[in-house]
């Protein structure tokens, strides 16, 4: 899979956001990469966070992570800022 320029600085971004509570800041910048797991996994989180399951499990799909994995969603995002900024 090719990336596109500065995904992983546009993922960090999606992360820190989403941990600020600027919700929608992150939510535009993951779906920028709809095709990239991780880029899912975030935007997954996001859903979780809003309270939205049905999409939030929808993404998930797109991962290999559950929905139920994780019981505290600022971990979930620890985890996965983690997994972007060690390359994947």
């Amino acid at each position: 899979m090719s990336y596109r320029p500065h995904m992983k600085i546009d993922l960090l971004d999606a992360i820190d956001a989403a941990l600020a509570g600027d919700w929608q800041r992150a939510h535009k910048t993951v779906q920028q990469d709809e095709d990239d797991p991780l880029a899912c996994w975030i935007h997954a989180v996001l859903h979780k966070i809003e309270g939205d399951a049905g999409n939030s499990r929808y993404w998930y799909s797109r991962t290999t992570h559950s929905y139920g994995e994780f019981a505290d969603v600022e971990q979930e995002l620890a985890v996965i800022k983690h997994e972007v900024e060690s390359g994947r």
